[in-house]
C-alpha cells in the first residue's frame, strides 16, 4: 500500500480527503466527540512538517436528505465550519475555512496556501454531485492539490466523487493516509493472519444487517458470538417463543441455513442461552431473566443473560484473535448493558494476554468508549460500514481507487 511515508510533501499541497463527520451537540453544535478529527493528526502532521501545505475535504451528516420543515437544506446544522476551531487546536495551527467546497473563494484561498498551512473546505454534501459520484464535480476538487490523500476509511465504501471518482485525476500522486493503512493493515490481519482459536462476535438489532459478515465469517472464524435483538429471530426459527423481541419473520429461514452451515464448517456459532426481559423498550421498565427462546408474550429481551455472558466470556477469554461487531443488548440503557460490559471486558482482558482484537466500529466502538477502553483494546475501527463491507468479502470502492 502506497503511504505518505512514500511521498516528500515538501512545496505540495495536498488534497486530504478526511472523515470529519463527528457528532454535535443538537443545541449547541458543539463537537461532541472529536476521535475522528485526531486520528487523522498524524497524517496532516507528516504533510506539514515534511514542508507541504493540506486542504481538507470532509461531508457532514446527509444535509440532502435531512431538510428543514421548509424544505430548504440546514446549512448552519450540517456546516463544517464547526470544525474549524477544533481542528486548529488539535493540530496547533490557525485552519482556515471555505465558505463553500467549489468557487472562486475557495480556489483562491487553496492556490494561496503556504507550506505549514491548512484549509478545510465547507460540507461536499452540499452538492448531490458528490454522491452521485459526479466526474465534473471531482475535477473541480481535484484543482485544489498536487497530491490526493484518502484517509477517510470511513467511506471508503462509497463511490463517491472526493473519496473514489476523484483519484483518477491523480494518476501517480495519489495515496493512503495513516488511518486508511491501519484501518486496512488490521482487517487483514483479522481476515487472513488471524491467530487462533479467532472468536467473531457480531451484534445488533437485525440478521439482515449481518447476514453476509456471517456468511463470511463461517469461513475463517473458530466461533461465532451472536447477541443483540438479531439473536430473537434464530430463536422464534428454532421453533422458541420470544415475546415482543425483535424478529425478522422473512429472515427465519436463513438463520436456520446458517446454523447447518456452521455445523459443516466445524464453526462454533453460540445463541444466548438465556436473555434480560423486560415488559417495555425502557429503562426503568419492569424486568426478569428467562430462557431466549420462552419470553412470555408482552415481554422483549434486551440483553444477553447471566448464563449467556458467564459462555461468552469464557470463549473470548481463550481466544487469541478477536473481531467485535455489534452490542449484546441496548447498552445504552443502564439497566440493559451488563451482557455487552462483561463482553468488553473479556475482550480488554484477553487482549491484556496477548490476544489481538479488533473492535468493528458503529455501536461496538460507542460501547468500547462508553466503558473507557479505547486504550485497552488493539484496534478501535473508525468505519463502521466500511469495516463491515470489508468483512463481507467486498471491494471498496476507496481502496481500490487508490491501489
Amino acid at each position: 500500500m502506497k503511504t505518505v511515508d512514500s511521498i516528500n510533501f515538501a512545496g505540495k499541497r495536498a488534497l486530504v480527503r478526511v472523515d470529519f463527520n463527528v457528532p454535535l451537540d443538537k443545541k449547541t453544535l458543539d463537537i461532541t466527540d472529536d476521535s475522528r478529527i485526531r486520528a487523522t493528526l498524524p497524517t496532516l502532521k507528516k504533510i506539514l512538517n515534511d514542508g507541504g501545505s493540506c486542504v481538507l475535504m470532509s461531508h457532514l451528516g446527509r444535509p440532502l436528505k435531512k431538510l428543514k420543515e421548509d424544505g430548504t437544506v440546514d446549512y448552519e446544522k450540517h456546516s463544517l465550519k464547526h470544525a474549524v476551531q477544533r481542528t486548529s487546536e488539535l493540530l496547533g495551527v490557525n485552519v482556515k475555512f471555505a465558505t463553500d467546497c467549489l468557487g472562486a473563494d475557495a480556489a483562491e484561498l487553496a492556490a494561496s496556501l503556504k507550506p505549514g498551512e491548512v484549509l478545510l473546505l465547507e460540507n461536499l454534501r452540499f452538492y448531490k454531485e458528490e454522491e452521485k459520484g459526479d466526474e465534473a464535480f471531482a475535477e473541480k476538487l481535484s484543482k485544489y492539490g498536487d497530491v490526493y490523500v484518502h484517509d477517510a476509511f470511513g467511506t471508503a465504501h462509497r463511490a463517491h466523487a472526493s473519496t473514489a471518482v476523484i483519484a483518477k485525476f491523480f494518476p501517480e500522486a495519489k495515496c493512503f493516509g495513516y488511518v486508511m493503512a491501519q484501518e486496512v493493515a488490521n482487517a487483514e490481519k483479522v481476515m487472513k493472519n488471524a491467530e487462533r482459536p479467532f472468536t467473531a462476535i457480531v451484534g445488533g438489532a437485525k440478521v439482515s444487517d449481518k447476514l453476509l459478515i456471517i456468511e463470511n465469517l463461517l469461513n475463517i472464524a473458530d466461533n461465532i458470538l451472536i447477541g443483540g435483538g438479531m439473536s430473537y429471530t434464530f430463536m422464534k426459527a428454532q421453533g422458541g417463543t420470544i415475546g415482543n423481541s425483535l424478529c425478522e419473520d422473512d429472515r427465519m429461514a436463513l438463520t436456520l441455513e446458517l446454523i447447518e452451515k456452521a455445523k459443516a464448517k466445524g464453526v462454533k456459532l453460540y445463541l444466548p442461552v438465556d436473555s434480560k426481559i423486560a415488559d417495555q423498550f425502557a429503562n426503568e421498565a419492569q424486568t426478569n431473566t428467562t430462557a431466549s427462546n420462552a419470553i412470555p408474550d408482552g415481554w422483549m429481551g434486551l440483553d444477553i443473560g447471566p448464563d449467556a455472558i458467564k459462555t461468552y466470556v469464557e470463549v473470548l477469554r481463550n481466544s487469541k484473535t478477536i473481531l467485535w461487531n455489534g452490542p449484546m443488548g441496548v447498552f445504552e440503557m443502564s439497566n440493559f448493558e451488563a451482557g455487552t460490559k462483561a463482553v468488553a471486558d473479556a475482550v480488554v482482558e484477553a487482549t491484556q494476554n496477548g490476544a489481538f482484537s479488533l473492535i468493528g466500529g458503529g455501536d461496538s466502538a460507542a460501547a468500547i468508549s462508553k466503558f473507557g477502553y479505547e486504550s485497552k483494546v488493539s484496534y478501535v475501527s473508525t468505519g463502521g460500514g466500511a469495516l463491515l463491507e470489508y468483512f463481507e468479502g467486498k471491494e471498496l470502492p476507496g481502496i481500490s481507487a487508490i491501489k
